[in-house]
């Protein structure tokens, strides 16, 4: 396990427009309790359409904490984000490229462990995530405990235990997200290592795309996306750079590493 320390601290203090005003993405799982958290910070201040070009809902809503004000974006609920569906593009595309404030990702406290290839492939693109670990009361009823100190510890990251339907935990959580925002809280996030020859091929194709991607933009996890044969990240990464570097000349540099 290779872990980097980050303090979360973006130029939102130089940034008048940002100061006090925040995106936060929501991710999860189906069936995780997403939505019950999504409508208990919300309430009622919230609308819902369709994702651009997508027959997928959107649901956005906001809400305010210790003088900020924030924009919650329901993303669709997915296993993965590995773009075998509209879901799962419209996820990775809006963590990805939106570049949300803080990715805030909920878990089943029933079936964590299934959970947490999620929390793990978001972390692969932001480093800005907090993990809600929901369902406590179920886990509970069900003799389940989760540590959520130890998961923190070895995620390296915030991670706040609720049990959305009864609100238990959520001023918790908005205070996390708070401090977060506030650059009060150190964080470690996991990386995850692969074998000796696969690292190689991870870099090998990340220094040949370094020099053409956008600097806010994970170019490991980019590495890894062209390794699975997602070539579609290419485009969406040369629409972003105002074809700058055409789709074409990143497949070419591409195709100059692929093992």
């Amino acid at each position: 396990m290779a872990i980097n320390t980050t303090l979360l601290s973006e130029s939102t203090e130089n940034n008048p427009d940002k100061q006090n005003n925040f995106v936060i993405a929501l991710a999860g799982n189906p069936n995780v309790g997403k939505s019950t958290v999504f409508n208990r910070l919300t309430g009622l201040k919230q609308h819902t359409g369709n994702w651009p070009g997508k027959t997928v809902i959107k649901a956005e809503g906001t809400f305010s904490h210790r003088n900020r004000h924030y924009t919650l974006v329901d993303l669709p609920g997915t296993y993965s984000l590995h773009t075998s569906s509209s879901d799962e593009e419209v996820a990775r595309d809006f963590i990805c490229f939106s570049r949300p404030d803080i990715t805030l990702v909920v878990c089943d406290a029933t079936c964590l462990e299934r959970n947490l290839n999620l929390v793990l492939q978001i972390l692969e693109i932001t480093s800005r995530v907090v993990v809600c670990v929901n369902l406590l009361d179920e886990a509970k009823r069900k003799g389940i405990q989760v540590d959520i100190a130890m998961l923190a510890r070895q995620l390296g990251i915030p991670v706040v235990g609720t049990a959305a339907r009864s609100g238990r935990g959520l001023e918790s959580l908005k205070n996390v997200l708070d401090d977060m925002l506030a650059g009060k809280i150190a964080i470690r996030p996991r990386q995850l290592v692969y074998d000796p020859e696969l690292e190689r091929s991870i870099n090998k194709i990340e220094k040949r795309l370094a020099p053409y991607l956008p600097t806010w933009i994970n170019s490991r996890w980019v590495a890894l996306r062209v390794l699975e044969r997602d070539f579609s990240i290419l485009e969406h990464i040369s629409n972003h750079k105002n074809n700058d570097f055409p789709r074409q000349v990143l497949k070419e540099e591409v195709a100059l590493c692929l093992p």
